[in-house]
């Protein structure tokens, strides 16, 4: 066993050189395949893009190549707990078998509702015949679905090559990042980020907000919104972290579209799009952070030691709105300090802008890093501690398996 006393969020957890001996076992693999799809021109569905299944292979050839024989699990979509067309995994079966064509591809997960129940009957069916377990699905390590936290109980489990680089690397946003420490975040739903934010106040020399999520802190601070998104439950909480301490960087200027007009993707028209200050006029929607607050979001950026970046910074799927999100996404990419994008959308633009491999590490979960950021724990991770050949603490040999 290598690397568990580097970081401590890896204490305890059992990694692949920790599993017994795998020639002729058969190992369940948790992946997260859920990928996006396109309408191909047969009327099938075809994979859109193929970066998460390429994201299991280090842990599959690993397993492959020591004599395992692999099945691997994973959901795609929201289906509600049973067979749906338009959720099958037979466009992404064709994929990975393209890839590695030894692996075995179980039918989608949320199939069956005891996945998302954490059933113990699908448990012992999704088990059955297997001889070793190994979650390399961080995306969805925040779920206590059957998948996840179930096969620890009952095999000798490992945390792949996925999992255990995202432990590590977003271990150091929690361990001792280099300073200045810059949280840059965005998305929509200020509800969803109060939590993380609150947590990286407690380690970040900077916040800075942008996004939707942006409004509700605007307006908790006094300031006149307009039409723009506001969580009025959330006013409060708002306001108190504002008067934390911390020191939070909001919008100084908005890119905003005139009252009831529709945004998105496909949108534009003869609408009115105009730049204002922190006084919104009534009815007017904010929708994306303007060119003064760009330019002292980038120099904040330009000066960190270490950047974490989560959620775009306005509606960048409709063009008129998409500046912050790239600029910013430019901002991060060209920081010399240690760069972080925690998953979601702002993965997804930062691949859309060709910038990945200006980024030190990019997240493949934006949910699960930001509850790993916020709690420092996750169910999967807990999961696997408790599995029978998990090292125990200080570094004495794992439990004996029968």
């Amino acid at each position: 066993m290598t690397g568990h006393a580097l970081n401590p969020l890896l204490e305890g957890i059992p990694l692949l050189g920790d599993l017994p001996g795998l020639q002729g076992r058969r190992v369940l693999v948790r992946v997260d395949f859920n990928v996006p799809l396109r309408d191909a021109p047969d009327g099938t569905r075809a994979v859109a893009d193929d970066f998460r299944i390429r994201s299991a292979l280090p842990t599959i050839r690993f397993l492959l190549g020591r004599g395992a024989r692999v099945r691997a699990c994973t959901h795609l979509g929201r289906p509600h707990g049973a067979p749906e067309q338009q959720w099958d995994l037979a466009p992404v079966r064709t994929v990975l078998t393209k890839l590695a064509p030894e692996v075995e591809l179980m039918e989608n997960l949320r199939f069956d509702p005891g996945e998302e129940r954490n059933d113990d009957a699908f448990l012992h069916r999704l088990v059955d015949g297997c001889d070793a377990y190994v979650n390399d699905a961080f995306g969805v390590s925040h779920r206590a679905h059957a998948s996840i936290v179930g096969p620890p109980t009952l095999l000798p489990s490992a945390a792949g090559f996925l999992v255990q680089r995202e432990i590590e690397m977003l271990g150091t946003l929690l361990g001792t990042p280099r300073h200045p420490f810059v949280a840059v975040v965005g998305g929509s739903k200020v509800a969803d980020k109060l939590g993380v934010l609150a947590a990286l106040a407690r380690r970040a020399d900077a916040l800075v907000v942008g996004g939707g999520m942006a409004f509700t802190f605007l307006a908790a601070a006094g300031h006149d919104v307009g039409g723009s998104l506001v969580d009025e439950d959330h006013l409060d909480q708002c306001a108190a972290l504002m008067a934390s301490g911390v020191r939070l960087l909001l919008p100084s200027d908005t890119v905003a579209l005139e009252p009831t007009a529709p945004f998105g993707p496909g949108c534009g028209g003869n609408a009115e799009v105009r730049v204002v200050g922190q006084e919104i006029p009534a009815g007017w929607q904010g929708l994306d952070i303007g060119p003064q607050t760009i330019a002292a979001y980038a120099r904040e950026i330009a000066g960190a030691g270490t950047v974490l970046w989560n959620g775009p910074m306005g509606v960048f799927e409709d063009a008129r709105f998409a500046r912050g999100t790239a600029e910013i996404a430019a901002a991060v990419a060209s920081c010399p300090g240690y760069t972080v994008v925690g998953g979601g959308d702002s993965a997804n633009a930062v691949d859309e802008l060709g910038l990945c491999g200006e980024i030190d590490f990019i997240s493949t979960g934006g949910g699960a890093s930001l509850e790993l950021l916020e709690h420092g724990d996750l169910p999967g991770l807990e999961a696997l501690r408790l599995a029978p050949n998990a090292p125990a603490a200080g570094g004495r040999p794992g439990r004996q398996m029968t």
